[in-house]
């Protein structure tokens, strides 16, 4: 078996439109992997490169943030401020930058010091307003993200609201600590301490503005937060590689820049059952990602010298029931865990599996809990 690259976490829209018409099935499986590979690679760079057509645009929208953002700045719009700490979560682009992993990181680090809770606008869900998430929720009404960290955290309190004003004030009678995911750019709120995450290779420094590039707005505007997080890094960088980067982020004297990397674990489970990662050195099966940026797994993989079929969908993919009957052929499927919130009921659980990620920061760094008492 081959494994298809993952193209920078872009969907392989080609190969699956074309194995999905009957009778292209038999043809798709004789092309060469490496055919394959160079088609694909070659139409990435492609159309990498077209979007630099569309950077007359960047600037029109550049245009737009700056004066939304200078509205806020001069308080002509207004940013609502709240009686207990609001952390907030966020990048610059517009994806795969593992919101998610820091959220739950900082879960696992206040959650026995504070009564918390998690607000999140519930991207991809199929409801609208203020909604409480529940164990026993379906990503369509909540979205995977917030699904997905209820279910690992019962015990925290996470929510879904569009409009995170409102949100805020319906959480803060009963909690002393509200984390927004993924809210940089939600300027009606005034955070009391905000995170900003850049993917190691991807630094937002190195991007453009939509539609040309992936950021949603002046890399200038890093200097909101409070600290930055380099994610996704190699583990173990060098102090020479580390001051490389501080030099392209160039963070102000009252920011901190932390590093972290991705730490996947060696078990793997479904939620009922575990069993060690190794057990699949002599399984080949179908790996399945519907996720930003696939690479750091799909690299971690290789690097246990597994053989799978790599799956690539669009970040929040909503399977439809042609790829679910496709998916359901499969004898094993290893997943992330929030592609397992959106395919678990709809696949037979003992050939789904998914395997837990956390990340790890920079141990002689830390961030500045003090800032967050009232």
């Amino acid at each position: 078996m081959y494994t298809t690259p993952d193209c920078n976490g872009k969907p392989d829209l080609f190969w699956r439109r074309f194995r999905e018409k009957k009778g292209n099935a038999h043809i798709e499986r004789k092309i060469p992997g490496v055919i394959k590979n160079w088609f694909k690679k070659t139409i990435f760079a492609v159309m990498k490169q077209l979007r630099k057509i569309l950077f007359p645009f960047s600037v029109l929208y550049d245009g737009v943030t700056r004066l939304r953002n200078f509205l806020y700045n001069q308080q002509l719009l207004k940013s609502h401020s709240f009686t207990i700490p609001v952390v907030c979560v966020g990048n610059l682009s517009t994806g795969g930058t593992g919101k998610t992993p820091m959220v739950e990181y900082l879960i696992r680090k206040w959650q026995n010091d504070y009564k918390m809770a998690v607000l999140s606008r519930g991207y991809g869900r199929k409801t609208r307003g203020f909604r409480w998430v529940s164990t026993n929720d379906l990503p369509e009404f909540t979205g995977d993200e917030p699904l997905q960290i209820k279910k690992k955290f019962p015990e925290i309190t996470v929510a879904v609201d569009e409009n995170r004003v409102r949100g805020i004030r319906k959480l803060e009678k009963e909690h002393q600590l509200i984390v927004l995911d993924d809210a940089f750019q939600h300027r009606r709120v005034k955070p009391t301490f905000t995170i900003l995450l850049t993917a190691y290779g991807d630094l937002y420094t190195n991007d453009l503005l939509l539609p040309a590039g992936n950021l949603r707005e002046s890399a200038q505007n890093a200097r909101r937060a409070d600290v930055i997080v380099i994610t996704k890094c190699r583990p173990h960088l060098s102090v020479t590689e580390k001051e490389k980067i501080r030099a392209k982020i160039r963070p102000t004297e009252k920011q901190q820049l932390l590093f972290s990397h991705l730490t996947y674990s060696s078990d793997i489970t479904n939620n009922q059952n575990s069993k060690p990662i190794s057990t699949l050195k002599d399984q080949p099966f179908t790996l399945v990602t519907g996720i930003a940026n696939p690479k750091p797994l799909v690299a971690y993989l290789h690097s246990l010298g597994l053989r799978f079929t790599h799956l690539s969908y669009p970040d929040h993919h909503l399977f439809s029931t042609q790829e679910i009957n496709r998916l359901q052929q499969q004898p094993f499927i290893l997943t992330t865990e929030k592609d397992f919130v959106r395919l678990d009921h709809q696949l037979d659980n003992q050939k789904l599996y998914y395997i837990p990620v956390a990340i790890e920061l920079d141990s002689t760094l830390d961030f500045k809990i003090g800032q967050l008492k009232k």
